[in-house]
C-alpha cells in the first residue's frame, strides 16, 4: 500500500510544480486546506477519505475510484 501513498504523493508535488502553484493555490482548487495538501505530498501513509481522494483526482485529471479511499480516513500505515 505505501507505493500507492508514493504515487499520490509524487502525482500531487508534480501537478502543483508543472503548474507553478504554491500549496495555498492547489488547496484552493482542490477546495482542501493547506494542511491536507502538505500531509499528502509528504507520504504519510494516510488514506484520504472519499471526499479527498475525490478532490485529488479532479485536480490531478484522474477517473473516478482511482485513488483509495476509506470513509473515516485512514491513520499512518503500522510499521
Amino acid at each position: 500500500m505505501s507505493g500507492e501513498f508514493e504515487s499520490l504523493a509524487k502525482a500531487l508535488v508534480a501537478y502543483r510544480e508543472s503548474q507553478g502553484l504554491s500549496v495555498q493555490e492547489v488547496a484552493h482548487r482542490a477546495e482542501l486546506s493547506m494542511a491536507t495538501i502538505r500531509c499528502f505530498e509528504r507520504e504519510t501513509g494516510r488514506t484520504p477519505t472519499p471526499f479527498v481522494a475525490e478532490r485529488f483526482e479532479v485536480i490531478l485529471g484522474l477517473p473516478p475510484g482511482t485513488i483509495p479511499s476509506e470513509p473515516n480516513g485512514g491513520g499512518p500505515e503500522p510499521s
